[in-house]
């Protein structure tokens, strides 16, 4: 066997035809290939190769251009687990000690991945029973029949996020946010046309130059000074006007190009906040500001600079073009023959261009992503010492940004030149033919003097027009990235017909509810109904589907199935920012926006008088210690609460939920996180909080929940318990199990 030849038993199989050769001569005559997963990122989420194989007795591995192969024999206690997050799906290899291998890949292979599990289940199935398991009994997806993951009832393949490269046509798309400039894009693209004329007339009056005055005059013959004054007039004259409509064009365009650019920053952000908090559990923040900030940018620089030389390059182009046919065609026909070479080049090299451009803007999101994480947690970094583990991660970043900008500079570096290249021949070869003609009597030096004018302009917009090839395939995978955003439908959408909501009782009924995260269920057929002003207490284990209820009724999310009512009316009927603002939410962990005291207080009601914002902070129990504070209510907070505790923080949180005085109300573990004496302080002001509205905690801390009216006791997405706390406690069931828990807890603290 050969290392050309690959044997038989793969020819047919799955293998990829990169990897069939360097894996058909490790596979012994009668083994076959029942699955593979050809993974392309490596641990550390790189793009790299690698290939994972199954066949009727072992899995083999291979990493980066087939290097370091290793394979496991199939046997008992042998597993296969597959898990994704944030686009970036991995398949662990398992034993009952440790892990063997593990390999990463994007979700595009993840079919892939799910079909490689499951022939290696039905394989281990098969040696430990040596009965083959029941097709019948495969959880397929019935659209694309690829396999699901167990107790898992969504196709992952059919849900995940299509990605299409990125294509030169994306810049097109720009339109709608030029539309409402296309009058002065209009006045703009005349001045353009008038400025690049004028720059034409120059080179036309060197012909009469050379054979009226300067030949002649050469000869012994008298020239008129007024025809020289006429000549070099007309070349100065020239010479103003494609100054001034330069100017004008260049100043009136870039006006546009950046109001271009703010429109779309501003569309993409206001797009971006009105999507689902579905969107954002799949993206890194430096990312998504790297996008909006950087792209945009980008595509300003290119509509502002680069994309207006092209437009000239190409009228002086065409327009050089007629003028040296209409001079002499022969001389043209020879000057136009580096063309379709220089085509060839562009047309090969641009597809390389834009996939590379592509990749490295995902790896500087990766560097910016680094600040993103370090940046804001600052702290965190510092209290455990790793300020080096940080500047190894940029470093590791960066070093990867340099690595493909250095690969992409390799081709570019040698398209460049070799444009270049191709113009000076041309130049030669028209000097060599013009040289033929004068000589010949066929044309006048001239007509060769104002032909070798128009070229060196004809051969530099060309080059220049190659050379703008690099930054507008760059501008298309900025513009990609940008309209992958907006052209992301939120899975909270606005009804197209709302229903206004009248004055809000508070009644909340949930019927038959189901959600999925991806393709994992979290809620199954939940029914509740929560009277006006009552209060509910969401009790359960971590992963019980409390936080998801909440996320449900605040519409953070759709259901799946069923429906939520508010007074007898489908909140999917109502506008969300109508619904919302009905609604109080206080965090487990309180986010502070930069600013002032009264401002965070007065997010929700930004026209709030200061008298409106000290009755909430008094009612949150924070009026004291804001007081205390250097300028009170106008101290500034720092990034995400700094300079407050975190009892200080929740305060502020609540009186910010207070003032826009809200019918329902959330409490997501509100008072986990702080010590007895603050809990006792937030406690008052929740009970002011509280009061006569409609109310539903969460709390892990059962003993705050006292006060609820209903506790409901939630186990894998379903109400398994409701009733008052002795109720529950005399049931002896899941609260009652809960409750001994947290006591035996507590009890052990105190033997500590």
């Amino acid at each position: 066997m050969t290392q050309d030849s690959p044997p038989s038993n793969i020819v047919r199989s799955p293998v990829p035809e990169s990897w069939r050769t360097a894996l058909g001569i490790r596979l012994l005559p009668e083994e076959n290939v029942l699955a593979c997963l050809e993974v392309d990122l490596d641990e550390r989420l790189r793009f790299a190769p690698g290939l994972v194989a199954l066949t009727e007795a072992r899995l083999l591995a291979a990493g980066a251009a087939g290097e370091a192969w290793s394979e496991w024999p199939l046997g008992a206690g042998l597993s296969l687990l597959h898990h994704d997050h944030a686009g970036v799906g991995t398949v662990e290899l398992r034993n009952t000690e440790s892990r063997l291998g593990a390999w990463r890949y994007t979700l595009a292979q993840n079919l892939a991945a799910l079909r490689l599990i499951t022939q290696f289940e039905a394989q281990q199935h098969l040696l430990r029973t040596g009965v083959p398991p029941d097709p019948d009994g495969d959880n397929l997806c019935p659209t694309c029949k690829a396999p699901l993951p167990p107790d898992e009832d969504e196709c992952p393949v059919c849900t995940r996020e299509l990605h299409t490269p990125p294509s030169t046509w994306t810049l097109f798309r720009l339109w709608r946010f030029a539309r409402p400039y296309e009058g002065q894009l209009l006045t703009g693209f005349l001045l353009m046309l008038g400025a690049t004329a004028a720059t034409l007339v120059s080179p036309y009056l060197y012909l009469p130059l050379m054979d009226e005055v300067l030949i002649p005059f050469q000869n012994g013959q008298h020239i008129a000074p007024t025809t020289v004054a006429w000549y070099l007039g007309g070349l100065l004259a020239a010479a103003l006007v494609s100054w001034s409509l330069g100017w004008a064009k260049t100043y009136i365009l870039a006006l546009v190009s950046e109001r271009i650019s703010a429109d779309m920053r501003t569309s993409t952000y206001e797009h971006l906040l009105h999507l689902s908090l579905e969107y954002f559990g799949g993206k890194r923040t430096g990312d998504l500001i790297s996008r909006i900030g950087s792209e945009s940018d980008r595509i300003s620089v290119f509509l502002s600079l680069h994309a207006l030389d092209f437009i000239t390059d190409v009228l002086m182009i065409v327009m050089t073009a007629v003028i040296l046919v209409s001079i002499n065609p022969w001389l043209a026909l020879v000057t136009l023959l580096p063309l379709p070479f220089i085509a060839w080049m562009i047309h090969l090299v641009r597809d390389r261009l834009r996939t590379g451009f592509e990749k490295i803007d995902r790896v500087w999101g990766e560097v910016t992503n680094v600040l993103s994480d370090t940046i804001p947690g600052i702290r965190v970094v510092k209290a455990f010492a790793q300020e080096q583990r940080e500047v190894d991660r940029f470093r590791e970043a960066n070093r990867h940004n340099l690595q493909l900008n250095d690969r992409l500079n390799k081709t570019w570096s040698l398209f460049s030149p070799t444009v270049s290249f191709l113009t000076e021949v041309g130049l030669l070869v028209v000097w060599a033919f013009g040289i033929w003609q004068v000589s010949q009597h066929r044309v006048t030096v001239g007509t060769l003097t104002a032909f070798l004018a128009y070229i060196g302009r004809f051969y530099g917009r060309l080059d220049s027009m190659s050379r703008i090839v690099s930054v507008t395939q760059r501008a298309a995978a900025g513009a990609k990235r940008i309209f992958d955003i907006l052209d992301h439908v939120s899975t909270v959408p606005e009804p197209l017909n709302p229903v206004q909501l009248p004055a809000v009782r508070g009644a909340i009924e949930l019927r038959d509810v189901a959600f999925r995260y991806g393709n994992r269920s979290v809620i199954r057929g939940l029914s509740l109904t929560i009277h006006p002003g009552e209060m509910i207490g969401l009790v359960g284990h971590s992963g019980s589907g409390k936080s998801t209820l909440v996320n449900l009724i605040c519409r953070f999310y759709d259901v799946s199935e069923g429906a939520i009512r508010v007074d007898g009316i489908d909140i999917r009927s109502l506008t969300v920012a109508d619904y919302r603002r009905h609604i109080g939410l206080v965090l487990q962990e309180p986010f502070l926006f930069f600013g002032s005291i009264a401002d965070n207080i007065a997010y929700g009601r930004p026209g709030a008088s200061r008298a409106e914002i000290v009755a909430a902070a008094r009612a949150a129990h924070a009026h004291e210690f804001i007081l205390r504070l250097p300028q009170g209510y106008d101290s500034l907070v720092g990034e995400r609460g700094q300079g407050l505790s975190g009892g200080e923080r929740q305060r502020i949180s609540i009186a910010r939920a207070l003032l826009i005085d809200p019918r329902m109300l959330i409490l997501d573990e509100a008072t986990s996180s702080v010590d007895t004496e603050t809990e006792k302080e937030i406690q008052r002001a929740l009970d002011n909080l509280v009061a006569g509205r409609t109310t539903i905690a969460i709390a892990h801390r059962l003993s705050t929940l006292r006060k609820a009216d209903r506790l409901v006791v939630m186990d894998r997405g379903r109400i398994v318990e409701v009733g008052h706390h002795d109720e529950l406690m005399e049931r002896q069931g899941a609260y009652w199990r809960l409750y001994q828990a947290q006591l035996r807890t507590a009890e052990s603290h105190l033997d500590d």
